[in-house]
């Protein structure tokens, strides 16, 4: 019996049945220049197999789906992590490489061709907050505002170069209140909590109609937010948020 590979492709939920149903079209370009679909290794943690839901939402925004398919075990891919030139491995040995890590994280297959109907086995739906934004690790860390780092065109880059770049004043807190009002969809509500971030004051009340936005990636960052806060209603919200958090009384 020859011996196949399991992969996980990120795809717009809307696209799912005609994917199911014609295969995955090779609209990526990897590193060397060729046109395929980039993938995940499955592994044996959920959240690393599918690590790159929130990331890709972050330029992509939309519900993603989970396509799983199966392919050869000796089937030409590269892999590596991004922005580091890749290995050329067959798929059985890229999924060991990865699954043989420490710390898997920012990791990826490239199969450099199409990807047919037959070779999918299902196609999930998945949960929306699984993964990292900006990089592996960023949770908490002060994003940098220069041109290496955050390249033209990456979503809320303008804003983030107001609030971190050296240059000119930041933003004032009533500046970033009224920006967050202002924002309607989600990813524009996210950025103006990001932008919040940092500022350790009170006010946690003028935040609390976000604890029941309809988006849990809403949540989640109005949450990872209201660490910087103090006070009785920086706790409330905490609890409201995550009823099974541990609240010190003094926090």
């Amino acid at each position: 019996m020859t011996a196949v590979t399991d992969l996980v492709h990120l795809t717009p939920q809307h696209s799912a049945r005609r994917v199911a149903r014609t295969g995955i079209a090779a609209r990526s370009r990897g590193w060397f220049g060729d046109r395929g679909v980039f993938c995940m290794p499955v592994l044996p943690s959920f959240t690393l197999t599918h690590q790159w839901v929130r990331e890709l939402r972050r330029w992509h925004p939309g519900v993603l789906a989970a396509v799983q398919l199966r392919l050869p075990g000796d089937e030409p891919v590269t892999v590596g992590r991004y922005g580091v030139p890749p290995q050329r491995l067959t798929a059985a040995r890229a999924a060991a490489l990865v699954r043989e890590l420490a710390d898997p994280r920012g990791y990826e297959v490239f199969v450099p061709r199409a990807v047919t109907a037959a070779e999918i086995r299902h196609v999930r739906s998945i949960p929306q907050g699984v993964g990292w934004r900006y990089l592996p690790g960023a949770h908490g860390t002060r994003p940098c505002a220069c041109p290496r780092c955050l390249a033209a065109g990456t979503p809320g880059a303008a804003k983030i170069r107001r609030r971190f770049s050296p240059d000119g004043p930041a933003p004032t807190k009533p500046e970033l209140m009224a920006a967050l009002r202002a924002a309607t969809t989600s990813e524009e509500i996210i950025e103006a909590l990001w932008m919040l971030g940092g500022r350790r004051r009170g006010g946690a009340e003028e935040l609390a109609y976000l604890a029941v936005h309809p988006d849990p990636e809403v949540r989640e960052a109005l949450a990872e937010l209201l660490g910087n806060y103090r006070g009785r209603a920086a706790r409330e919200l905490r609890r409201t948020l995550d009823p099974q958090s541990d609240e010190t009384p003094g926090r």
